[in-house]
């Protein structure tokens, strides 16, 4: 495991994901979802949204990390703000 920097933050960010995974798994279990329409130009559910919603944000921290020169907590706040967006209206 030598090859991968495990820092605090790396650990947060993938304890906060498998949570994230948790909590949906145990939501859907209890009040199984419906498929509906948002702002995303398909039919999705609850983890459609989340898998897109991770999937954009990794993608928006990168760009943004990429192009500016912008404190990494500005990009993280960003994604997650991009990540809240897309679960609750996409």
């Amino acid at each position: 495991m030598e090859w991968m920097a495990w820092t605090l933050p790396t650990a947060l960010f993938f304890i906060a994901v498998g949570l994230m995974l948790v909590g949906m798994t145990v939501l859907e279990l209890r009040r199984p979802c419906i498929e509906r329409r948002g702002f995303l130009p398909i039919v999705t559910t609850r983890g459609d949204r989340l898998f897109i919603g991770l999937l954009a944000s990794a993608y928006l921290h990168l760009l943004i990390i990429g192009v500016s020169d912008w404190p990494l907590w500005v990009a993280s706040l960003l994604s997650l703000a991009w990540l809240v967006l897309v679960l609750r209206w996409g």
